[in-house]
């Protein structure tokens, strides 16, 4: 039998709030259920927090800020790198907590997650003096320059499918340009950050790097509302974040918006030529993102293969996600973990069913059971469907991946962009030609050509159409989203 390897769950962090270096209880003295979605019991409670925590992080914030960035950049990169060596060390206590509150399976994406967290941090510790500005030659006597300055507060909210990898994201990207951070961890997902604030508690300066747990529609909404917040940094829903960017649009607070997709996979038939069958069907099993569940908004859930290898590659593809093994997220022998919680469970059965009522045939996988152990389904490949079909165009973010052919490069290509999302899109073919063609012609902000990876640090990720705006993890979208330009002029010779 697998012994299952339990979690440490953080102590002071319970508290949920992390407030001008302290941990602070809600003033409400309310709290905020985690619960594992592996085995649907309850693993504690931390504090939750709301618009009142929100405003004291706020003040802090705003206290510190002078202080934090009048500090040398490379000052604030050191610390930066130094909270990614404490996660580095750290990394497997942290990824059992990851997995217990995400679902998301230790041995497949939560060790992954918690080392990819720790390598954002080194990288924009290394990169933090990278902020430059320009000089213009404005003739003898007049000196003219721009620096890149801090917007100030920065509140950023974050989801629960990967919430250790995007918290990392945004307190590097806030906190590296000289900004102070009000962090709201997802509600289903607390923990893994709260572990991190532990590994980082008495590194930085009071109320530089702040915390609250809590509701979105408390805490959250709170953040998106406040006066204090000078640009607000949302991961999560288009839904969602609409509302938010109406919010911050109220008071012409800066915003970044990373939202949802539903990205197109586009197999040519040179793709499995010369031996590259197995490969590619294993990349495209990858892109779907099978072994979080189908919980990414990048995930490559429309699968576009043309009809000369339709046959061959589509059962391959079949048997690479069939053969995961799906159960506790805890179990280091398991591939693919649980979905977050019983409403998501619940909207990926109606959308299969939903499917399964309307005639679509099911190559592997189906609708999940009505009453599981844990909220675990089956990976799922639907055929039988088109482009119009809801399934074929909202996202499930679930497991569920909908497979249709197609005859041409300008067929696919209209296909691929007959959506109102454009995040992500993965491309299987090695004609250059072509490649060139088709990055040049589809709608997304993050496009990979054979091979279906993640995110990079050092590496522009952001959406078009729906999908939001900004970019992240790279010092470029860090500068724009996180900097202002200040322009100036100085007549050295005035007076003379």
């Amino acid at each position: 039998m697998t012994t299952l390897l339990e979690p440490k769950l953080p102590e002071a962090g319970l508290a949920g709030n992390y407030i001008n270096g302290a941990w602070h209880w809600p003033a409400n003295g309310q709290t905020l259920t985690i619960e594992n979605p592996s085995r649907r019991v309850d693993i504690c409670a931390v504090g939750r927090g709301t618009a009142t925590e929100v405003d004291l992080a706020v003040d802090a914030a705003r206290a510190a800020l002078p202080g934090w960035r009048a500090m040398a950049a490379a000052d604030r990169g050191k610390l930066l790198s130094e909270l990614g060596r404490r996660l580095e060390e750290n990394a497997e206590e942290v990824a059992r907590v990851l997995a217990a509150e995400s679902g998301n399976a230790i041995k497949t994406q939560s060790r992954g997650e918690a080392m990819g967290a720790a390598g954002v941090l080194k990288y924009y510790g290394g990169v933090a003096v990278e902020q430059k500005g320009e000089t213009l030659p404005l003739g003898p006597g007049i000196f003219s320059y721009s620096t890149r300055e801090p917007h100030g507060i920065v509140g950023s909210i974050i989801p629960w499918n990967s919430p250790l990898q995007l918290g990392a994201v945004k307190i590097s990207m806030a906190l590296a340009t000289g900004n102070c951070l009000i962090l709201k961890a997802a509600e289903d997902a607390p923990l893994a950050i709260l572990k991190l604030v532990e590994l980082a508690d008495g590194l930085f300066p009071p109320g530089v790097f702040n915390v609250v747990t809590g509701f979105g529609e408390d805490a959250g909404a709170a953040i998106a509302n406040h006066p204090g917040i000078n640009k607000v940094s949302f991961t999560g829903s288009s839904e969602v974040g609409k509302l938010i960017a109406h919010s911050a649009a109220d008071r012409i607070a800066k915003v970044t918006l990373e939202l949802g997709g539903k990205s197109p996979t586009i197999v040519f038939p040179d793709a499995i030529e010369n031996g590259r069958l197995e490969t590619t069907a294993q990349q495209v099993a990858n892109a779907m993102r099978f072994a979080r569940q189908g919980q990414s908004c990048t995930a490559g859930s429309r699968l576009f293969i043309h009809k000369d290898i339709w046959d061959t590659l589509l059962p391959k593809v079949a048997e690479k996600s069939a053969a995961l093994k799906v159960g506790d997220a805890l179990d280091p022998d398991v591939d693919m973990g649980a979905v977050v919680n019983a409403e998501r469970y619940g909207e990926i059965r109606a959308f299969v069913a939903e499917a399964e009522a309307q005639g679509a045939e099911f190559l592997i996988g189906g609708t999940p059971a009505e009453d599981p152990a844990g909220f675990t389904p089956n990976p799922t490949i639907i055929t039988g469907v088109d482009n119009t079909w809801r399934i074929a165009r909202e996202e499930v973010f679930g497991p569920v991946m909908v497979a249709i052919p197609f005859d041409s490069e300008a067929e696919v290509i209209e296909m691929a962009n007959d959506t109102h999302y454009g995040l992500a899109a993965f491309i299987f073919t090695h004609d250059v030609s072509r490649i060139t063609r088709l990055t040049r012609s589809i709608d997304a902000g993050w496009i990979q050509v054979n091979q279906g990876g993640g995110q990079i640090p050092g590496m522009s990720y952001g959406g078009t159409k729906q999908s939001g705006m900004g970019s992240e993890y790279s010092i470029e979208g860090a500068l724009e989203a996180y900097t202002y330009r200040k322009s100036v002029t100085i007549n050295v010779e005035a007076g003379e």
